[in-house]
């Protein structure tokens, strides 16, 4: 009796698996943000602590399953593979776009653009120095790893479209989460010293930072009304990545180690 009510449950939820994927998200959130508030004083912000929590089950959920998708291999939380993919993301990060003032967008001006271009290229580079340093010396490799200190998008991008093997594939999106975390941390920490607190610095940090889940749960940490500006120009930063890494930057990059 007891088993056959289970199986009812278990099927139901199998069938209704992107809810329960919005179910276990939403209750992770809540319980990041309770140890946010309790345990640090609102000073790591909520997503960062999420994200530590959604590594550790992605860890688990790949060894449960012998798996490659970390919890999406497991069938009652398969939805938790369309709710985490690009679809729906670039649906949140559109939608938190259309909060900026356009008037006030336009303020950033050429320092702005300066601020996009500088925070592409100065990562790439420093990721690809250190990969360097660590005995990488193929100009796919530390593309791609120089790519994902971009963002943790850009360089899983440019590794496809370089051929990289899925190990650099894999260090470089460690790399680019390992930035977004280390930006959820700091950016409130810093704010007061850099003078974040207005739509055209918050743009501008949005360039130079890139990384739009660190940069959105930064701000939000700081000031929840500089979020849509610098997640604007952050996900102008990850497009340009995308475009700019697998080509001139990479083929610079080659010219510079001479392969």
């Amino acid at each position: 009796m007891i088993t056959d009510g289970l199986d009812r449950i278990n099927h139901v939820l199998t069938g209704n698996a992107l809810l329960v994927a919005f179910a276990l998200v939403g209750l992770i959130m809540w319980l990041s943000n309770y140890l946010s508030a309790k345990l640090t004083a609102g000073r790591i912000h909520g997503s960062a602590i999420a994200i530590i929590i959604g590594l550790g089950l992605a860890f688990w959920g790949g060894i449960s399953s012998g798996g490659h998708k970390g919890l999406a291999d497991l069938p009652l939380l398969s939805g938790i593979g369309l709710m985490g993919g690009a679809m729906l993301r670039d649906f949140a990060i559109v939608a938190t776009a259309c909060e900026v003032d356009i008037v006030r967008a336009k303020r950033a001006g050429v320092i702005g653009t300066v601020a996009l271009v500088l925070g592409t290229v100065l990562p790439f580079f420093f990721g690809a120095a250190v990969a360097w340093s660590f005995g990488y010396r193929d100009a796919v490799s530390l593309s791609t790893i120089g790519a994902g200190a971009v963002t943790y998008i850009v360089g899983p991008v440019t590794g496809a479209a370089l051929g990289a093997d899925s190990a650099i594939i894999a260090l470089s999106i460690a790399i680019g989460v390992l930035k977004a975390i280390m930006v959820m941390i700091f950016t409130p920490l810093v704010a007061p010293y850099i003078r974040l607190n207005n739509p055209r610095t918050a743009m501008v940090f949005g360039g130079m930072m890139g990384t739009v889940s660190g940069v959105s749960a930064g701000l939000a940490a700081t000031d929840r009304r500089l979020v849509p500006y610098g997640a604007l120009t952050a996900t102008f930063h990850t497009g340009l990545g995308c475009l700019l890494a697998p080509s001139a930057l990479y083929f610079a990059l080659r010219t510079l180690i001479g392969v």
